[in-house]
């Protein structure tokens, strides 16, 4: 199978042409490619695929082989990867998504993609979007206790599920191997759950670590980084744009008139190779 690495914000997947080259088992494929000893290394596997609705489709599979519905980082890079390899020469495509049809603007230097944004689509704060249960109709600004702590805790969905909680000191400081698997395993979460550790350094900056399902901690998480602008500005906490410090590089979020988030940060292609599954 030839592939390609690629990262946004150190946020790293295997990225395949599905359009050439179709993968059968996708769960099983992207268990193997992102063993980071035994495998390539990554966060999971992206196929890149045809699409009856958009120019192309995203479908993203998580390093433990389940498929997600969205990813900020990893679209942004399907984005780079269509341009910089010649499947389009348009600089505004869509792509199709389990959370819907997404439209990226590309910022082209030097004849390749240098960054992406995204149109996200609108946040929902209902429980059962997320779904969150347990805890009312929408679950803002609301205690929870997880891991023998006290939490604020915030739930947006932003097509995969997110539980933004605010905390004092440095996120760098949190043990997330520890703290992590408890959110996102916790019952109130029937599908699991992505966790944001956010520490609100002013109205216009966030420094954030985060776990996803699936996959544990990553460098960086797009969604997640649109749901903690989202639930920072819900609380009085930040205006509508906002940086976001992630361990992996930065990310910038609007929160647009129109009720949508903006998302725009880097893209990165690190190698290309063949691999025997």
């Amino acid at each position: 199978m030839k592939f390609t690495k690629m990262h946004g914000c150190g946020n790293d997947y295997v990225y395949v042409d599905c359009t050439r080259e179709p993968i059968s088992d996708p769960e099983r494929v992207s268990v193997q490619v992102s063993d980071r000893h035994f495998g390539i290394g990554a966060d999971g596997l992206i196929c890149i695929c045809p699409s009856e609705v958009a120019d192309f489709r995203m479908a993203m599979f998580n390093a433990d082989g389940s498929e997600g519905a969205m990813c900020g980082n990893g679209i942004r890079c399907v984005a780079k990867f269509v341009y910089d390899k010649g499947l389009t020469d348009q600089t505004t495509i869509t792509v199709e998504t389990r959370s819907g049809v997404k439209t990226l603007l590309l910022t082209v230097e030097d004849g390749a993609v240098s960054q992406v944004q995204v149109d996200m689509g609108k946040p929902s704060c209902c429980a059962a979007d997320i779904p969150v249960i347990g805890m009312g109709d929408r679950v803002i600004g609301k205690p929870v206790r997880v891991a023998d702590r006290d939490w604020v805790m915030t739930c947006v969905s932003m097509g995969n599920p997110h539980a933004v909680v605010f905390v004092e000191e440095d996120p760098n400081t949190l043990d997330l191997p520890r703290l992590g698997p408890q959110f996102e395993n916790h019952p109130m979460f029937p599908d699991r759950v992505n966790t944001e550790f956010i520490q609100v350094l002013d109205d216009h900056t966030l420094k954030m670590r985060v776990w996803e399902r699936g996959s544990g901690e990553t460098l960086a998480c797009g969604t997640g980084a649109c749901a903690s602008v989202v639930a920072s500005h819900m609380n009085g906490l930040t205006g509508r744009e906002v940086t976001v410090r992630l361990l992996g590089g930065e990310l910038t979020i609007r929160l647009g008139d129109d009720g949508h988030i903006y998302l725009t940060g880097p893209a990165t292609t690190v190698f290309e190779g063949e691999i025997a599954l």
